[in-house]
């Protein structure tokens, strides 16, 4: 079987309701992204940071996955398919993809303060107080700004057994994540599927410049051809 490996961004889950990172009236609204997506943020105010993840956590309960999510689902009756996510919302599994690689963590789980290793699956609001089995207090499971991104590795190693790279809804301008094209191999496909595509100049890349849900259903109909 092929492999198709697919890296989504903000933009697939902003059609299911998730709003998206930095944009207008986005998700950081009245919050400097440094206040809640470092380590020196949660330092400063732990229980601004564990609040205003408790918000996003909360809104995942409120939304659904959109036929971009169940279309890549479906194509593994065909394909291996990888997808690799710089979101932290889970409407990739509930969609009905198999093999979900989060790059930048994942807000239904959490995880301890003393050891990054020691994760939980998380579904109800945290709070201070709320502790490892060890006695120390649990934190989002999502990388933030200044942070290593634990899966990198991984990623990569699965960009670099691609046959076919799709980007949908990332402008693949955050690092190291926007450094995962340069892993395949030089002959492989490339779909970029996003209303503002920024990597058109690449000569392998075919751009569909539409939203995800009707750019992954015009991929399905070139995949077809």
């Amino acid at each position: 079987m092929k492999h198709i490996v697919v890296l989504t961004g903000a933009g697939i889950s902003a059609e299911s309701g998730v709003k998206t990172f930095r944009d207008s009236g986005g998700l950081w609204e009245g919050h400097d992204v440094m206040e809640v997506a470092s380590p020196q943020g949660y330092a400063a105010n732990p229980e601004l940071v564990l609040n205003f993840y408790n918000e996003r956590r909360r809104q995942l309960f409120e939304v659904e996955p959109n036929s971009a999510h169940i279309d890549l689902a479906n194509l593994e009756t065909n394909y291996k398919v990888t997808i690799v996510t710089q979101n932290v919302d889970d409407l990739h599994e509930r969609g009905g993809s198999t093999n979900v690689l989060h790059l930048h963590g994942e807000l239904l789980k959490v995880r301890s303060t003393f050891d990054e290793n020691d994760i939980q699956e998380w579904e109800t609001d945290l709070v201070l107080g709320d502790l490892c089995k060890k006695g120390h207090q649990l934190r989002p499971h999502i990388v933030w700004f200044g942070e290593d991104v634990p899966m990198i590795t991984k990623a990569i190693e699965v960009c670099e057994t691609a046959d076919i790279l799709v980007i949908i809804g990332t402008s693949m301008q955050v690092y190291p994540a926007a450094g995962l094209m340069n892993y395949v191999k030089n002959d492989t496909p490339v779909y970029l599927i996003d209303p503002n595509p920024a990597l058109s100049n690449n000569q392998n890349v075919t751009v569909i410049a539409k939203p995800a849900t009707e750019g992954v259903k015009e991929f399905l109909e070139l995949l077809k051809s």
